[in-house]
């Protein structure tokens, strides 16, 4: 079985500064944390609300699950932070 992605619900973490999402291997519920600097990437964070966040991570979807996929086929870890590195 593969990772899905059926629930499109994700999280702002300010504590953390990132988004969090889940997928799910089975039964299995994998934790996905994408650091801020991964969606302003270029741009200044200055004024950057966690809606704008929100709103980023929701544009790049399926860039993000794609690379959030191939993340978990490589690692099999029940926790995976994604940084600029999973996007090339």
């Amino acid at each position: 079985m593969g990772i899905s992605f059926p629930n499109k619900a994700r999280s702002f973490d300010d504590r953390k500064r990132c988004v969090r999402f889940t997928g799910y291997d089975g039964m299995f519920e994998i934790k996905f944390y994408l650091p801020t600097e991964v969606l302003a990437h270029g741009k200044s964070s200055r004024n950057v609300t966690e809606a704008d966040y929100l709103m980023a991570f929701d544009a790049l979807r399926p860039r993000i699950l794609q690379a959030a996929t191939s993340a978990y086929s490589k690692v099999r870890s029940s926790v995976i932070t994604l940084d600029l590195a999973h996007f090339r």
